[in-house]
């Protein structure tokens, strides 16, 4: 049997902070290649951004095909004094592993690469089908050379894939609370209005343009955009700042802008949504001042994996091994499952995410031994078992 535990401290110990590889995909390409596995590591490019490496793995050559994907990046560990142990040291100490990516997500990583192998061992060192690894290097940066190109990249090869278990946490507090079905999407932006830049002592001579921003805001925020759906939380619109550029209290300014994000379901579209929001903020404006929106790079839209065979196959390995029935969520931020969908239907399911980010980051070994275990049930299942998908 292979150890989670000291796969996930081999990963952590290379301090692979975005865009840094810093060994990490080295050392995975090293035990993939030893397993049999075609590796590939990929560097992509883009003017003003890092270059990031990323890796593809896979091994067979028929279907199904099913492709594990993550990232070995990691955000930064911030104060280390802070730090009960040393955040790249991957200490173990209360039957615990600490450091930066325990949960988010070189345990989850080092979990999968686990079960792949004692599946491998124990069906002739191959799969009835084809197992593959996605792992990027930038999902905790801009997201712009990592997964999407990857997948790009992969398409190009004629690389097909037929599901995808992505090993984001996804428990709120035990292995097998909960698995991601689907994430709502987001729309970042800008809006702004422009008025005319004046002296505060002479006020008819100027036109003050936050008294609008700030009516244009609450007329908005005001509205609902929805209550929900069967899968998804209720959309909602949020203004994260407020921006006019100036120093001087003796100046009123000539433009205000604010910056806004929604999280939306799937009642929306980014299309639609941009309409929406031109359209309520012309009419909040009355003519009375000039307003426009700028939207960010990014954006996302919602999307779901259908409840169905291989929803069912993720649900009875979990319960198969922690005895649990997960709830379907499709709650939190993006991920790079807002890529993966549109190749392929994915799930998210890995290890409790309380500490990821946080200063001791954190993982019980029960618990990467317990999703090791879940890992390998659903390669059974979806391998062996003659699962309909």
């Amino acid at each position: 049997m292979h150890d989670p535990v000291a796969l996930a401290r081999d990963l952590i110990r290379f301090p692979s902070v975005t865009p840094q590889e810093a060994g990490a995909l080295a050392f995975l390409a090293g035990r993939l290649q030893a397993a049999g596995f075609s590796v590939h590591r990929e560097t992509f490019s883009e003017a003003g951004t890092p270059d990031v490496e990323n890796l593809y793995a896979r091994i067979g050559d028929s279907g199904p095909h099913l492709v594990f994907a993550g990232h070995t990046d990691v955000v930064p560990p911030g104060d280390e004094a802070a730090w009960t142990h040393r955040p790249f040291e991957a200490a173990l100490a209360n039957d615990q592993v600490y450091g930066r990516g325990a949960v988010d997500m070189k345990g989850a990583i080092a979990s999968f690469v686990a079960a792949v192998l004692d599946h491998l061992s124990e069906n002739g060192g191959k799969p009835r089908g084809s197992i593959s690894f996605l792992i990027t290097g930038d999902e905790e940066g801009p997201g712009v050379n990592g997964t999407k190109k990857l997948l790009e990249w992969a398409k190009a090869r004629s690389e097909t894939f037929d599901h995808c278990v992505l090993g984001e946490p996804t428990n709120p507090e035990k292995v097998g609370d909960m698995i991601k079905i689907g994430r709502r999407g987001s729309l970042s932006g800008t809006l702004t209005v422009s008025g005319k830049q004046g002296h505060v002592a002479y006020p008819h001579l100027a036109d003050n343009p936050i008294r609008y921003l700030v009516r244009i805001m609450s007329e908005m925020m005001a509205e609902t955009l929805d209550l929900g759906t069967e899968h998804f939380d209720a959309s909602n619109l949020e203004f994260t700042s407020v921006d006019v550029g100036n120093r001087a209290t003796n100046v009123i300014p000539g433009e205000a802008s604010a910056r806004f994000n929604i999280r939306f379901n799937d009642r929306h579209t980014l299309k639609s949504l941009k309409e929406w929001i031109e359209t309520r903020a012309t009419q909040a404006a009355r003519g009375d001042v000039v307003c426009r929106v700028d939207y960010a790079q990014g954006n996302s839209e919602s999307f779901i994996t259908q409840p169905g065979e291989f929803v069912n196959i993720i649900i009875d390995a979990i319960r198969d091994v922690t005895g649990r029935a997960p709830a379907l969520s499709t709650s939190g931020g993006t991920s790079d499952a807002r890529f993966i969908k549109n190749y392929c239907p994915v799930i998210e399911f890995g290890l409790v995410g309380q500490t990821m980010h946080q200063v001791d980051e954190r993982v019980p070994t029960a618990d990467l031994i317990t999703l090791t275990a879940v890992y390998r049930r659903i390669l059974d299942r979806y391998f062996g078992d003659g699962a309909e998908r």
